[in-house]
């Protein structure tokens, strides 16, 4: 195995909610749940939408996850089946099975009241789940385009938790376009607070926007703009 050359000056950071280390990380032994575990959570964090789910087709669809589940006495599936029994058995995750063309496809949530009610309707009927077609990934040097996070910790700084879940309540009430824009135009009047790019989007929200302008003000570059008058409360100097 090739040793590790190091973390890169710009990358992006998975949050991990704070019960993993006090409830659930003492309790596990097996190296292969962790492993699954920590993917899980990781690749829940990535999903947009609601509800988050991953399927049991997704992880088998992951190169790098099955090569490091790779035991001699016992095939990765079988470890993986017995990992994700274990995962779902301590609590960490919720399981349900769908029928699809025929088919049956284990799903995983995270154990949240939201993801238990939503898993009651999905097995009442109440909700269908779409697109449960198991990913194929690509190779893990392809170049993605940004979103909204590493932007963030690219152009204005560091990517803490908290930051994070602004970020995600952003992207639930704006278009991922503002988001983005009002990033960059906050950079470009080297304001690099969130705050000054919330209080952009909540401006955008209130008088409307047209072809990347305000409706009002279109013409200013006041790089003040935002900490004037009525919004002016919500950005901190």
């Amino acid at each position: 195995m090739d040793k590790f050359k190091g973390f890169p000056a710009k990358m992006q950071f998975t949050p991990l909610p704070n019960p993993f280390f006090n409830a659930i990380l003492p309790q596990i032994s097996d190296i292969t749940e962790l492993k699954v575990t920590l993917y899980l959570l990781a690749a829940l964090y990535r999903k947009r939408g609601h509800p988050r789910f991953v399927s049991r087709g997704e992880l088998l669809g992951n190169t790098s996850l099955m090569r490091s589940l790779k035991q001699a006495a016992e095939p990765p599936v079988e470890v993986l089946d017995r990992a994700l029994e274990m995962a779902a058995g301590r609590g960490a995750f919720l399981r349900t099975t769908l029928d699809r063309d025929g088919a049956k496809e284990d799903v995983y949530f995270l154990n949240t009241e939201a993801d238990r009610e939503a898993v009651a309707r999905i097995q009442s009927g109440e909700l269908s789940l779409p697109g449960l077609k198991a990913e194929e990934p690509g190779p893990a040097e392809a170049e993605e385009p940004p979103d909204i996070f590493t932007l963030y910790e690219e152009n204005i700084g560091m990517l803490t938790p908290m930051i994070a879940e602004e970020l995600k309540e952003a992207e639930r009430l704006y278009p991922a376009a503002w988001i983005k824009d009002a990033l960059k135009e906050a950079v470009s009047q080297n304001k690099r607070k969130w705050s000054y790019i919330s209080a952009i989007l909540e401006r955008w929200s209130q008088e409307g926007r047209e072809s990347g302008t305000y409706r009002r003000d279109s013409k200013k570059q006041d790089p003040d703009k935002y900490v004037k008058g009525k919004y002016g409360h919500m950005v901190w100097r």
